[in-house]
């Protein structure tokens, strides 16, 4: 009988060393494959990137494989996966925003200068928007945020050691909340003495719908979860990852248990068994005030249902309601194929109501003064309340509560202070960079669901970016759709091959319109979700509104030239 050789085992030996690092990383959480995402943030912390290693470890702990753990970790932005003999990233990483806004604001010149002047012991990252873009130019130094950033204020941060986040410090917390008869209705609603119709009906009456982009009525949301089989679920989606978009972090930071009572309403109403949180990792000091304030309500409130903040890891894509649900559950933030609707199969298989924040934030408000104080509101025709993040050539940018349909050229004289010196409206994006590119002439349109669709735009989430007489349509649809490419989640051809095929036919001195509108034609109708639905606007926005700008020889330098402006 032939001796066997000794057979070589293939695969990476597991290092006793990371193991351990590992495990003493992770011992204070549950050991649930649903973590995975969690437990990467830890060791990314911990370590600044992600060593093969670790990932080894990690699979070994949590009895899967090697390649499903890296598949995770590789699809997230902010994870920094570093194999054998690679070099380790800096031990600090200076991100600086380069989408819309920012990019108006400059963007360019600090990042090239920052490159030049901050040294190899600091990496400085080029990012998509991180959700402060009536502050722009931003960077962020670690976690800490510096607005209207300048090479010498970011120099002075790092040289300071100043980065980290920190709760903001103005929010009001759960005592002065309840002083002002925070969670009385809450607990009427528990006690049955505001019966579940009543709230119900109030938000049918208020006409309110879905603040995150969708537009889907509230109250027709809460009856369809609420008519499923038990155990229900909900999940809150505060990824805001559209460019211009800035509302739910602007709310939270001064208001959270408005948010928060309106979410334990709602999940009273429909009766669901937990609560999941999805929060864009790029809030640092945003999560830090989240955690510390649901500590005190599963405290002072203790019938309340399981509740769960998970922190996102830089991908747009998880925007999309699906896309957040897989994240959750620890894998890739690929959209599902639907049907079947989350409100029948989401979260872990089980029947979901997921909302944005913003539309659980106005719950409370809505019930106390009535769906009359709500649909009392309005101009042009429309009714209710509408949160507009507005950012770009304005002299007062930030988050402004207005009337429904009121029109951007009211929104920037009344509540902006006006376009900045000097500079005329030229265009403007009315709901971020998938929401299209209206001209100047368009700027009296009603802003409101459903108002702009003619006009080859919507508002999704009411992220108005205005440019002017100074910028190009042209340069600004380019930058938008950069952003589409490289947050393409890759999982169908429309989109992964459409998003790259479009920023070259766009970067071309004269645009092929006629090749640009097929593969418009074949994005929208074949890609899964909205992303690649949506990418195409702002390009046929340029083609159909700024049509001199998409020829040769367009002179960059005098934009308004190329432009419909009547």
């Amino acid at each position: 009988m032939k001796k066997r050789k000794n057979i070589k085992r293939r695969g990476r030996p597991l290092s006793n060393e990371a193991l351990l690092d590992v495990q003493a990383l992770i011992k204070d959480m549950p050991l649930q494959r649903d973590l995975l995402i969690e437990y990467l943030h830890l060791i990314q912390d911990k370590y600044q990137c992600l060593a093969v290693e670790h990932l080894h470890a990690l699979a070994t702990i949590l009895k899967i494989s090697q390649t499903e753990v890296y598949e995770v970790a590789s699809f997230y932005h902010h994870f920094d996966i570093v194999k054998e003999g690679d070099q380790k990233p800096a031990s600090l990483t200076v991100r600086v925003c380069d989408s819309v806004s920012c990019e108006l604001a400059g963007a360019e010149e600090l990042v090239a200068t920052l490159e030049s002047a901050i040294g190899k012991e600091v990496r400085v990252q080029r990012v998509p928007c991180v959700g402060r873009c009536e502050s722009a130019p931003i960077a962020v130094v670690g976690t800490n945020p510096v607005s209207q950033a300048t090479t010498e204020k970011v120099i002075d941060e790092v040289k300071a050691g100043n980065t980290s986040d920190s709760a903001p410090e103005n929010a009001i917390r759960y005592d002065n909340y309840v002083k002002d008869g925070g969670y009385e209705l809450y607990k009427r609603v528990v006690e049955k003495e505001h019966h579940h119709e009543d709230i119900l009906a109030a938000k049918d009456d208020s006409k309110l719908r879905g603040l995150g982009g969708a537009g889907f009525p509230v109250g027709r949301k809460w009856r369809i979860v609420r008519d499923q089989p038990a155990p229900r679920l909900m999940a809150v989606n505060i990824d805001e990852g559209e460019p211009g978009t800035f509302k739910d972090r602007y709310y939270l930071e001064r208001d959270p248990h408005r948010f928060f009572e309106g979410m334990l309403i709602a999940s009273e109403v429909v009766g669901t068994a937990a609560i999941y949180i999805y929060l864009r990792d790029e809030y640092a000091g945003l999560r830090e005030l989240l955690e510390q304030e649901l500590a005190v309500i599963k405290e002072k409130l203790p019938d309340v249902p399981p509740i769960y903040l998970r922190r996102g890891a830089g991908a747009y894509i998880c925007g999309e309601e699906s896309a957040m649900i897989e994240s959750i559950e620890g894998k890739r933030g690929m959209p599902r194929l639907r049907p079947p609707y989350l409100a029948e199969v989401g979260l872990f298989g089980r029947p979901t109501l997921e909302h944005n924040m913003e539309s659980l934030y106005w719950v409370r408000e809505i019930v106390e003064k009535g769906a009359d104080w709500f649909i009392s509101h309005g101009r042009n025709g429309r009714q209710g309340l509408r949160s507009f993040s507005v950012s770009g050539r304005v002299k007062n940018p930030g988050v402004y509560l207005a009337p429904a349909g009121i029109t951007l050229r009211e929104l920037v004289d009344e509540y902006c202070g006006g376009m900045l010196d000097g500079q005329e409206l030229y265009g403007y994006f009315p709901g971020g960079a998938s929401g299209g590119i209206l001209p100047a002439s368009k700027a009296d349109i009603p802003l409101d669901f459903d108002t702009l669709n003619e006009h080859g735009a919507f508002i999704g989430s009411a992220a108005l970016i205005v440019f002017s007489d100074q910028d190009s349509a042209r340069e600004v649809a380019t930058n938008a759709m950069n952003f589409f490419r490289h947050e393409s989640c890759g999982q169908c051809t429309p989109c992964r091959v459409g998003t790259e095929k479009a920023m070259k036919l766009m970067q071309q001195d004269e645009w092929n319109t006629d090749l640009m509108g097929e593969l418009s034609t074949v994005m929208m109708d074949a890609s899964i979700c909205g992303l690649g639905q949506a990418a195409p606007n702002p390009m046929d926005c340029v083609i159909k509104y700024f049509p001199n700008e998409t020829k040769k020889g367009f002179d960059k330098k005098s934009p308004k030239s190329g432009g419909v402006t009547s």
